[in-house]
């Protein structure tokens, strides 16, 4: 029997995926479970592993090749076929140009995890590319997607195909029509196209690269938040002094503590959603309803070669100070080393980034969407502050709080940064 072995869902919002590595090759006999192709998501690197023992056939995938979630990677005989008898009996290989055929069935998990075309796959052409001229390749298409298409007033020529071997699919036309009536309609559902841009190779050499990983990703996210969410940073600063003694201290008794900075932001910001609910939040304008959290996950941007990753401390408003320095410094390793599964960088509800590490006095952070609200924190400095009736130097904290203003008021945002400045000040509180 042969099984077609396809990009999994590796999680929550991951709709696509980048080849790494091609770990096998055609006629390999495979043991169930053992590691086929190495995959690139947004958040983490992922080995496909191979539903059952058998004989790999066909490769429908290149490294470096980006694939959506269900498409197909390769064919698998089960463990009937064995390496012995596949060079004799296995099943020819489709023909590079197939001929119209019925739709395939979908596959299972399509079922139950249907993936929406993106806007981006699915351009709408005004009033669109002429018909393919006598030598051009026409598209690939079963009969029944053709009907559809024609139906409905859709030149199948200008739809980008997402089915096997390049084949357009009915949920590719529905969705290109989809996206010509919300055009038509004035009704814009994602960022407008970009404007091309000059040919800079007029004025000098010039180097390209492409667009793709991590990169690619931060690309689309923090264009969809910032064209989604009316941003408002509100900017304030915290004396740490008496935190800086305690992790003195805390250094010179427990030196294998690395209690940070940023562990005890993540202490206050936790308390803080608690005490002020709107920020742990979102908004879903489309159903007309704001979802309040009952758990607090806070996401710690993390600076890696690879790009910027956020990955997540689970109910920190449960742990101790101690707890959450120790882990953040383990996921913080985790993540810089390439090891992070998908479930450790999703399902935060408020994010944490510090660039106190580098420099600056202050910023504005960029929501991550669809969380309402994110916090910056900057390097601290010494500054005189008046005190027991003279100047003393104490370290000095910027804080940058960025907010959707859908959501939270202003007066909100000074009252909820002020709450993390007193603690940051003064970390008995959150004890009391």
């Amino acid at each position: 029997m042969l099984i077609d072995v396809t990009l999994p869902v590796l999680g929550e919002g991951i709709e696509e995926a980048e080849v790494i590595q091609i770990l096998v090759k055609t006629g390999d006999a495979v043991e169930a479970d053992q590691p086929l192709i190495e995959v690139e998501t947004d958040k983490a690197t992922v080995e496909v592993p191979a539903p059952s023992a058998g004989v790999v056939g066909d490769i429908t995938v290149s490294q470096g090749a980006t694939i959506k979630v269900g498409a197909q990677l390769l064919t698998l005989t089960d463990g009937a076929w064995t390496a012995g008898s596949q060079a004799e009996s296995a099943p020819p290989a489709e023909p590079e140009e197939p001929t119209e055929a019925p739709a395939p069935k979908p596959k299972l998990f399509a079922e139950t995890a249907p993936l929406p075309a993106p806007v981006a796959s699915t351009p709408v052409a005004s009033p669109g590319p002429p018909s393919p001229t006598l030598g051009e390749r026409r598209a690939l298409a079963a009969p029944s997607v053709r009907k559809l298409a024609r139906e409905i007033g859709v030149d199948i020529e200008t739809v980008t195909p997402t089915g096997r071997r390049n084949r357009v699919t009915l949920d590719d036309v529905k969705a290109y029509a989809k996206q010509a009536m919300r055009q038509l309609a004035g009704v814009g559902t994602g960022p407008a196209a970009p404007t091309p841009l000059p040919d800079f190779a007029v004025w000098g050499p010039v180097e390209k690269q492409p667009l793709k990983g991590i990169r690619r990703t931060v690309t689309r996210r923090m264009s969809q938040a910032w064209q989604t969410v009316p941003h408002v940073t509100q900017h304030d600063q915290a004396d740490i002094s008496e935190f800086e003694a305690v992790r003195k201290t805390t250094k010179k008794h427990t030196p294998d503590l690395p209690l940070t900075v940023t562990a005890l932001a993540v202490a206050v910001a936790a308390a803080a959603l608690r005490e002020f609910p709107q920020f742990n939040a979102s908004l879903d304008v489309a159903g007309g309803e704001i979802v309040y959290k009952q758990y607090v996950h806070i996401g710690v941007a993390v600076d890696t070669e690879r790009g910027l990753l956020v990955p997540v401390i689970r109910d920190a408003d449960t742990k101790s100070l101690g707890a959450l320095s120790t882990e953040i410094s383990a996921l913080a390793s985790k993540v810089r080393e390439g090891k992070a599964e998908p479930d450790d960088l999703q399902g935060g509800t408020f994010t944490i980034t510090n660039l106190g590490g580098l420099g600056g006095t202050a910023f504005t952070p960029i929501v991550n969407y669809p969380e309402v609200a994110i916090l910056g924190l900057s390097r601290s400095t010494q500054a005189p502050v008046w005190t027991n009736d003279r100047f003393e130097p104490r370290p000095i904290m910027p804080l940058s709080l960025s907010y959707d203003h859908r959501l939270i008021d202003g007066a909100d945002g000074v009252r909820f940064l002020r709450w993390i400045a007193t603690r940051l000040e003064h970390p008995l509180l959150l004890e009391l």
